[in-house]
């Protein structure tokens, strides 16, 4: 803690996933996984993630935004870095480390996360396992949580595009980070996530051939 006294908040640093991109689900809307973290924690939210960023642009656009103390910050971020055709491990690495670096001089506590090893369509391969490795390094010389979503997988708690988390998937995440830092599960004392119906199951199912059409349409014809 630094001599600025205990922080008051949560601040969530990252890409749609952390901003909470998605929609319904068996009635259950959308919400970012911090902000569902705030809530069990009875804390204030700051968020600052943004749709498609990167590690680079974490450090450019979001880190100058946190200015005061907050006792906790969420950083998850590398979906669209390992997705990208330029993945540069060593890039990824350096500015992950300044994020989180940022993000321990503002915060009590800070919580990173992994990403799914079944990420994307075409699958984002070894790439995921590259950028969990700077994860797992960066998070120790900071002194951050660890929250593990390699294994976030399948329809209930993944979108049909493979990275967007569902409305459930949301909570699981906020579980998953609530756990690692010994703090109250959302799942149990602010909302209950409902199980997806046969009309979701068919809904995801057609959002799956869209998504393969889509992966083919620009493999095969390039657009």
């Amino acid at each position: 803690m630094s001599a600025g006294g205990a922080g008051c908040g949560v601040v969530a640093l990252g890409d749609s996933i952390t901003y909470g991109h998605g929609g319904m689900q068996a009635g259950l809307g959308s919400q970012s996984w911090a902000m569902w973290l705030a809530e069990a924690m009875d804390l204030p939210f700051t968020r600052y993630a943004v749709n498609g960023a990167t590690a680079a642009d974490v450090v450019r656009f979001q880190v100058p935004r946190v200015r005061r103390r907050y006792a906790l910050g969420c950083l998850y971020i590398g979906v669209n870095d390992v997705r990208s055709a330029g993945w540069d491990a060593r890039a990824f690495e350096r500015d992950l480390d300044v994020a989180a670096g940022a993000l321990a001089a503002r915060c009590d506590r800070v919580v990173q996360l992994t990403i799914p090893l079944d990420l994307g369509l075409p699958p984002a391969g070894a790439k995921v396992i590259e950028a969990n490795a700077a994860i797992e390094r960066v998070a120790a010389r900071h002194g951050s949580v660890l929250a593990d979503l390699r294994d976030l997988t399948g329809p209930r708690w993944v979108w049909a595009d493979r990275v967007h988390a569902t409305a459930a998937g949301q909570v699981e995440i906020a579980d998953r980070a609530a756990r690692a830092l010994g703090a109250p599960l959302p799942s149990q004392t602010v909302v209950r996530p409902p199980r997806p119906d046969a009309l979701y199951a068919w809904h995801y199912a057609r959002r799956t051939l869209r998504e393969w059409g889509r992966v083919a349409r620009v493999h095969l014809l390039g657009r």
